[in-house]
This record gives C-alpha cells, structure tokens and sequence, in this order.
C-alpha cells in the first residue's frame, strides 16, 4: 500500500471507523449490563420456584430463600402423562403451524411484490380490510367449526393463525425493496420458472425476514391457548395444548388458594399455589428460550448468502 492511501485511511474513513480501547471497553460493559438485564429476572423466576412455600410467606420473593423445595415440580411430575402428552401437542402444533404460515406468508408476499402480477391491487386491498375491520370472534368461530369443520381437531388450533395479513405485508415490502430485479431477470433469462425463481434464488438472500417471521409464528403458536379454549371441548383433552393445560392448573391453585376455608387444612398446607406458577413460567420460557439461537443462525447467514455482482 503507498503512503497516500495509507494517509488517506488514517485520515478519512479508517480513522472514523477506529473505536479506541476505551471506548470498546465501555461499550463491552454495557452490552454485557443489558445481557445480565435480561437473564436476571429468569434467574429470579427460578430461585422463587425452588423456594420453599414457608419462605415466600415469611420473607416474601427473595434471591436469597431461607428454604428450598422441589414441591412445585414434583406437583407437576405427577401429571407427567398428561403434561407429557400436551408438551408434545405444543411442539407438533408450533412446528406445523410455523412452517405452513411461512409457506402461505412467503408466497403470497411474492406474488403481491411482482409489479406485473395482475391481481396485485385487489389482493393487496383484501388484505388491508381485515386489519381495519375484523370480521369478529362469532363469525370466525361458525367459519371454523361450521363450514371448515375444525371443531375439535388439530387444525384448530393449526389453521386459523398461520397466515397473518401484517406478516404479508412486511414481507411484500421486503421482497420488493431487497430483492434486487436483476436476480429474478437473471431466472427469467434463464429460463426457470417463477417457482424455481422463488425457491432457488429469492428464497436464499430472504433468510433474515424468514427467520423474524418465523421466530414470531413459533412464539404465537407456542403460547397459544385461547383457540383451545374456544376449540375443543373438555372430553378432548388429548388434544389440549401445554399452555392451556398449564394454565388449567395454575386457576385450579388459585381457586383452592382463594376458598381454602372449603378444602382440607393438610391439603392446603402442601398446596404450593406461589411456587407453582413460577414453576410453570420456567416450563413455558425454557423451550421456546432454547430455540432462539436457531433462528439467530438465520439472521447472520441470511446477511451474507446472495450478491448482484457487475
């Protein structure tokens, strides 16, 4: 390198882009800050949940109990089964539901960014009234259950929240201000067709806006309980869902709490109504927490995959 471009980087853009130790180590500090932020209330959630029922009463939420206990998982490993059962329902509704609402998200997305896709404006139009105006809960309701027939079933609890007119709208726009023309023309010149376009070339540099999006269809499936409620009747809970099954038993704790007088004073006493609903936000945060850095892989990779060269 000659002494004018080394003079140039140490004056020009080089110099403006060099952070000083300093600064790095302040910058390094405050990340690693926010980072505790966020860990330190499932830290606490958790020291509460191993808390003894005795120590909550006399000491109140602590970082630091005078007694632990396991009495609110051990009330939860006794419904295995059941819990068991439903966990898997969870996990087989968020997985199907998330990778069919990509499938109908990305596509339609597409097909509304094309500017010489002919129906463009009237399906763009009917996507835009129903976050106007809702359609309201009965109707959906008859829609589902009386002419889809998804009364009691797992298309239920699958169908009805897989495509989201927001989701299509941010994807129609990432599509048509990232994705440069020139790598659908390239296809096109090519000879591929519009499918092999859009699987093999827009797909791969769509990555971040597909992670995001299916990072939020997972949280939404994951914590679904109320399509249950409506749903599925109560000799159906084979089908019940962890978050609706979950929550079953935390009114059930809370019911007994509030009407203790009706209840036997032993049972009462080892009923651990606090503790539990701790316990049963750690099993609720801990899968879904888990799966984040997959989909982060997606936003570093989706940054990097695809180029337009000249």
């Amino acid at each position: 390198m000659s002494n004018k471009a080394v003079m140039r980087e140490s004056s020009g853009l080089g110099r403006f882009n060099r952070i000083r130790p300093v600064t790095n180590f302040f910058f390094s500090a405050l990340f690693v800050l926010l980072a505790l932020m966020t860990l330190l209330p499932v830290v606490f959630v958790f020291v509460i949940s191993i808390s003894s029922e005795a120590s909550i009463a006399a000491n109140g939420y602590s970082f630091f109990p005078s007694e632990l206990s396991s009495a609110a998982y051990e009330y939860l490993w006794k419904s295995k089964d059941y819990i068991g059962r439903s966990f898997l329902n969870s996990v087989g509704i968020t997985i199907v539901g998330t990778l069919l609402g990509l499938i109908l998200t990305s596509t339609l997305g597409y097909c509304l960014s094309r500017p010489n896709y002919r129906l463009r404006g009237l399906y763009t139009g009917m996507l835009l009234v129903p976050m106007l105006f809702s359609g309201g809960l009965v109707a959906t309701y008859m829609v589902n259950t009386q002419i889809y027939g998804f009364k009691n079933t797992y298309m239920s609890m699958v169908l009805p929240g897989a495509c989201s007119t927001f989701y299509v709208i941010v994807m129609r726009t990432f599509f048509q201000t990232t994705v440069p023309d020139s790598i659908i023309e390239s296809g096109k010149i090519d000879g591929a067709s519009q499918l092999r376009i859009f699987t093999q070339l827009v797909l791969p540099i769509s990555l971040p806006v597909i992670a995001t999006i299916g990072l939020f269809l997972t949280f939404n499936y994951w914590n679904a309980w109320y399509s249950a409620m409506l749903y599925l009747d109560s000799n159906h809970r084979e089908l019940y869902p962890l978050q609706y099954v979950l929550i079953s038993i935390e009114k059930n704790i809370s019911f007994m709490a509030k009407n203790e007088e009706f209840f036997r004073e032993e049972s009462m006493q080892n009923l651990p109504s606090e503790t539990m609903r701790m316990a049963i936000v750690m099993v609720v945060v801990i899968p879904i927490a888990c799966s984040y850095p997959f989909f982060q892989r997606y936003f570093v990779g989706g940054l990097t995959i695809g180029a337009v060269k000249g």
